[in-house]
């Protein structure tokens, strides 16, 4: 299983436009149902996102949604903060995530 958590910030006047873009993906997500997939996103109050994938296999179904690549397209323009991938492990879990 890995995982991984991607953090980024956005601009002000444009964090409606990624909230509604990540919507979206949870949309296509819902109606897909993929079994391999565990996915959170987080909304900041300082206009961050941070985005907690979980996944069993490579490349993830995630990326190869038309939602998720549709969120992508402009991420970069959107930003203030360019996104950082990480990978994390799973210290503590309290019906959180599934481990």
């Amino acid at each position: 299983m890995k995982r991984n958590l991607i953090r980024y910030r956005i601009s002000p006047e444009r964090v409606s436009e990624n909230a509604t873009l990540i919507k979206g993906v949870f949309e296509e997500l819902n109606a897909k149902s993929p079994n391999d997939l565990r996915y959170a996103v987080l909304n900041l109050d300082d206009g961050g996102f941070v985005h907690v994938v979980e996944t069993e296999n490579e490349p993830s179904l995630l990326t190869q949604l038309e939602s998720f690549r549709a969120f992508q397209r402009n991420l970069k323009d959107r930003q203030i903060e360019p996104a950082v991938a990480l990978g994390v492990t799973i210290v503590g879990n309290y019906r959180m995530l599934a481990k």
